[in-house]
């Protein structure tokens, strides 16, 4: 068999030249809610998924950061898991949309056209992924924002071709999301076209203020496995361009300090390049948001930190991720205040324990469990008359029965 032939045939093994051809799950595993708007660039109807937030109420105003997965029928599920296990500790709560991808891939991810791959007749159609641009930032994007509850903090996540498609979304429209994920990215597409553009790019453009992590599978020659992560370099053949690519752009954001791209890339020497967007993500993530977890958990757990102290770590929390998303968020998930305001209630810290259960109504003005457990509060100290005016206001909010019935029995202990 020629040898270039048999290039372009493992590539479709190893790499997925196509996931057109790839099953679709039809219910995504009952993850994400199936949706889809027209393009009018694009000329045809768009699939795409949406997954909310665990805490998503529809009553509350709470909009959430979101990612955008291309390929979404593919790696909604691995978003979705790594959120699942990682969010409040690790990650922020966000919405997901997974963006179809399984019909006009190549065209749509690739970033020029081609004629020709690896010296062979190139029959599909490429070259489109400025017009795929355009559509999620004039179609897409409007539409996500009008119906769901998201902020513009936006994170972009691309597989293969996908990965070409999102470090292009950087090199060229850097604005458009805050953080960038590219999985293996296929940067020996047109004779390493992007990577050569990206050359000037990171050297002259300023990228303060956004993200990238970059990831490689250990996959680096497809016949020669004594081709390793210290060798591949010196070696010039087709069969490791795909690989060299990688390293060669990784090698471009490490003398490019100086542009602010915050940056950090991994060789996962274990991985194929289909095992990886599950590691990848997970890694990944957790680097994008490796300024969100909170910090002194240590003083949080002990009942000698001072009043002033705990309030302030939580001030100085809540500036930290305005500075960081760009608007105002609670510093902390409603059900972890009211958590350490009943611990410190149990401890005996009763000026803590009220002064936590304050900065809960102070950051969730509109739920009742935030007026409910101050009137915890106050009943454990038989302040009758403020634990009825806080239930009375929960039972305002929700409307409860059970907070109804408490009311009553409050205003009896009231009298008394």
């Amino acid at each position: 068999m020629n040898s270039k032939i048999l290039i372009v045939l493992l590539a479709a093994i190893l790499f997925g030249v196509n996931q057109k051809g790839i099953a679709q799950p039809k219910h995504l595993m009952k993850i994400g809610v199936s949706d889809s708007l027209y393009s009018d660039i694009l000329e045809e109807q768009r699939e795409i998924w949406v997954q909310l937030p665990e805490s998503f109420n529809p009553s509350s105003k709470t909009k959430y950061p979101v990612i955008y997965v291309l390929d979404g029928g593919v790696h909604l599920n691995a978003v979705y898991t790594v959120l699942n296990y990682y969010w409040g500790g690790f990650i922020p709560e966000m919405v997901i949309v997974g963006i179809s991808n399984r019909e006009n891939r190549i065209r749509d991810l690739t970033t020029s056209v081609v004629e020709t791959r690896r010296e062979i007749e190139f029959k599909q159609e490429t070259g489109g992924a400025e017009i795929f641009t355009s559509f999620i930032e004039t179609e897409l994007i409007p539409y996500i924002d009008n119906k769901y509850p998201v902020t513009d903090y936006r994170t972009l996540i691309g597989h293969s071709y996908a990965g070409l498609f999102t470090v292009n979304t950087l090199i060229n429209h850097t604005d458009l999301f805050v953080n960038y994920l590219a999985i293996d990215p296929s940067f020996d597409w047109d004779d390493q076209k992007l990577l050569k553009q990206s050359t000037e790019v990171l050297s002259n453009k300023n990228f303060d203020g956004v993200s990238l992590y970059i990831s490689m599978s250990g996959q680096l020659h497809l016949q020669n496995d004594d081709i390793t992560f210290s060798n591949v370099m010196q070696d010039s053949s087709e069969y490791t361009l795909f690989a060299r690519s990688i390293l060669e752009f990784s090698h471009l954001l490490e003398v490019n300090k100086q542009n602010g791209l915050n940056f950090q890339w991994k060789f996962y020497e274990s991985d194929l390049h289909g095992t990886l967007p599950l590691p990848s993500i997970m890694d990944g993530l957790i680097y994008l948001f490796n300024w969100f977890p909170i910090e002194n958990t240590d003083m949080f757990n002990s009942p000698e930190t001072p009043k002033e102290a705990l309030i302030q770590l939580i001030r100085n929390r809540e500036m930290k991720l305005a500075e960081h998303f760009g608007y105002s968020i609670p510093p902390f998930d409603e059900g972890l205040l009211n958590m350490l305001g009943y611990m410190n209630m149990d401890w005996g810290e009763l000026e803590k324990s009220l002064a936590l259960f304050q900065l809960c109504i102070e950051y969730y003005p509109l739920s009742a469990n935030a007026y409910d457990s101050m009137a915890d509060y106050y009943e454990s100290q038989k302040d009758y008359s403020n634990a009825l005016k806080n239930v009375s206001r929960a039972y305002e909010i929700s409307g409860d029965e059970y907070l109804k019935t408490r009311m009553e029995e409050l205003k009896l202990k009231d009298l008394k």
